[in-house]
């Protein structure tokens, strides 16, 4: 059996298993084995109830009674048997399940598994389940993992699955002896067999310690040859144009000493005959856009040609919208290229560019195509960058010949971590804000206080201003509780919004009609925008002075700093008001550093050390350089061992090494998964 092989291979998986397993981006074997449990259910067994045993356990017990179902108020039917444990008379419980108690029989011996509730002096245990097998000891205990599977496919299907390709294969060892030994690893197979069935929680801790090195050390090995190679090509040494001061001058405000220091360092890796590499990162709106322009400007005015790439729509024409209005006196020729563009006006752009005809080409993923070609192309910027993967960024990259590489985020990364994160790239910083860039006023309040906080949005805008709603979900999530976009507008239009226009925007809507949405928005036709995090990276709309996020204590530090810079682009006092159900003093403590600094890089440093429920990005890493198990923010200290060790590797010159760093090479051009094996 090899890893690689299409899923349908394994016994038992045919059509329309295959299908279900599609749905869950399984297509290979090796799929399947890195589609890592989410969670883990322990099961224990259980001879005395009343000892205060909770949770999930397996009982030996005797039927007593089999009672008559009830029907309560709201329809529902309640079906219980009761059963007699060892030294405990418990309740089986039942909703809407009345076929369940026909599988019991009075005085018959079952072994019974479910979780025990305890309720006004009386046991019970909700929805049990019979259990095949022998006796229980008393002593037994059972780790089941649980996979996020998607409806058509169940947990235990999947466990056998698992099981069957695990009989199969032996997986082979991919890092050095020397590793191993010295952190004392178990064996990548053990490693692997270990996290899809733990014998205790002991053992699943030593096989997750394993492949999280295993998946930092691949991803620290992958960015760190990218830039090795980087510094081994020729590349274009661009001269410094004398249009450069006059560009300036066109400048309706005074760059900030941050945006000069980071211009002159971008200015001199242009000039190198190596191939610039760089990440420049600046909190939301301190004129990276500006940089990133006098950037290209340079390139093109040495008669190459540049690309800016965007994650939407809406930003690159944002991007579009400003180099056309900046490079215009200097006859710069501008082309905007997105999946929108009509079919006519895209093949004219592509024939344009062929010639060299344009000099700066904006656009969204459809930058990346094929028949997107390049007469002379000597720069590339991508906006946004954490949104993008790392071979995303090299199939536009590759476009030209050892071309200059600019990539920009408005998402402080923290400095501890972006040394690990960012190891191919040189990093710029832009630590200050233009002047009369407007201070944000950041409040949180509790649940309690949302009937205020949304009569104050009201007041604002009927002074004239626009007010954003962010919800963390689109549907209902009853285990969460946690608002919906559909609900929250809808209880807003009938409460407090009746005669005011409002909208709703979130991720699932087609490309154009978020842009119709956010257009509309943005002229002032709608006053209310409910959004999910969508609107994180959009377009400025200076008249939205306020923005309200519902369920706050859900997002990460970052992520709600990115959400607050929707608000202050224009003249008008701004606020963010924080709705948090303050659970506990972390999540209070969270709220209060976003209420006391507006310094995004702070904001982040204090997320990594505090580290909520949220992503320090607000949303997991996106495309070829997502990672299946390892978490960049809790696992830093391992991130850091890794990236040593990768280091050490790629400096060796010990013919095992060197076998073993090929190796890994090569597996990586058959997958992008950082855990790769066989």
């Amino acid at each position: 059996m090899d890893v690689y092989d299409n899923i349908k291979s394994i016994k038992g998986v045919g059509t329309v298993t295959a299908r279900n397993l599609n749905r869950c981006f399984i297509f290979s074997i090796l799929d399947l084995l890195l589609y890592f449990p989410r969670d883990y259910e322990t099961i224990s067994s259980c001879s005395n109830l009343k000892s205060g045993s909770t949770g999930k356990v397996i009982v030996n017990c005797k039927v007593k009674n089999i009672c008559r179902n009830i029907r309560t108020r709201t329809g529902k039917i309640i079906s219980t048997v009761i059963f007699q444990g060892e030294n405990t008379v418990f309740k089986g419980r039942w909703f809407n399940q009345p076929y369940m108690k026909n599988k019991f029989k009075m005085d018959g011996r079952y072994r019974v598994m479910g979780k025990i509730q305890k309720f006004k002096g009386q046991i019970y245990m909700e929805n049990p389940v019979l259990v095949n097998g022998c006796k229980s000891n008393g002593t037994e205990e059972k780790i089941i993992p649980i996979y996020p599977l998607k409806s058509g496919i169940n947990n235990n299907t999947f466990i056998k699955l698992i099981s069957e390709v695990l009989s199969q294969i032996s997986i082979q060892e991919n890092l050095p002896r020397w590793i191993i030994d010295k952190y004392r690893f178990c064996s990548l197979d053990r490693a692997v067999r270990i996290i899809h069935a733990p014998a205790d929680l002991e053992q699943l801790n030593q096989g997750k310690k394993r492949l999280k090195f295993q998946e930092l050390f691949t991803y620290s090995l992958k960015i760190l040859m990218l830039k090795y190679s980087f510094m081994n090509k020729r590349g274009i040494a661009f001269k410094i144009s004398p249009e450069l001061k006059e560009l300036k001058k066109e400048i309706p405000y005074e760059l900030t000493d941050s945006q000069n220091k980071v211009i002159r360092e971008i200015l001199i890796d242009e000039k190198r005959r190596f191939p610039m590499n760089r990440l420049l990162q600046g909190d939301v709106g301190s004129g990276k856009t500006i940089v990133a322009l006098i950037a290209v400007f340079n390139v093109v005015k040495n008669g190459y040609q540049a690309v800016l790439m965007a994650p939407t729509e809406i930003l690159a024409k944002q991007h579009y919208t400003s180099a056309k209005k900046f490079l215009k006196k200097f006859r710069v020729n501008v082309k905007l290229l997105c999946g929108s563009t009509a079919a006519k006006d895209k093949d004219e752009i592509k024939h344009e560019l062929k010639l060299g005809k344009i000099d700066l080409l904006i656009g969204t993923h459809a930058l990346i195509q094929e028949d997107v070609q390049f007469k002379k192309l000597g720069m590339v910027v991508t906006d946004e960058q954490h949104r993008f993967g790392v071979m995303q960024r090299s199939k536009l990259t590759n476009k030209g010949e050892n071309v200059d590489v600019l990539v920009m985020t408005a998402t402080p990364i923290p400095r501890t971590l972006s040394l690990y994160l960012y190891g191919d790239l040189n990093v710029s910083t832009i630590d200050e804000l233009p002047a009369g860039r407007q201070k944000i006023n950041t409040y949180y309040r509790d649940r309690n206080s949302r009937d205020k906080v949304y009569r104050f949005a009201l007041d604002e805008i009927k002074k004239g201003r626009q007010v954003y709603v962010v919800c963390p979900l689109v549907e209902e999530n009853d285990q969460l509780d946690l608002s919906s976009v559909e609900d929250v507008y809808e209880e807003l239009k009938e409460k407090y919004f009746k005669n005011i226009p409002m909208d709703i925007l979130y991720g699932k809507m087609s490309s154009k009609d978020k842009e119709n949405t956010m257009n509309r928005f943005k002229k002032g036709e709608i006053k209310v925008m409910v959004s999910t995090t969508v609107i994180e990276v959009g377009i400025n709309v200076p008249n939205a002075a306020v923005m309200i996020v519902e369920n706050a204590e859900r997002f990460g530090l970052a992520q709600l700093h990115q959400l607050r810079g929707r608000v202050g682009r224009g003249k008008y006092k701004s606020y963010c008001i924080l709705i948090a159900d303050i659970k506990n003093d972390i999540i209070r403590k969270r709220m209060e550093i976003m209420e006391s600094s507006n310094d995004g890089f702070f904001i982040s440093e204090e997320d990594l050390k505090l580290r909520g429920a949220g992503e320090i990005f607000g949303l997991k890493q996106h495309g070829e350089d997502e990672l299946v198990l390892s978490n960049l923010v809790d696992d830093i200290d391992i991130f850091r061992r890794a990236n040593l060790e990768a280091k050490r590797l790629l400096k060796s010159s010990d013919p095992e090494d060197i076998r073993i760093r090929n190796e890994i090479q090569k597996k990586l051009k058959r997958t992008s998964r950082f855990i790769s094996f066989n």
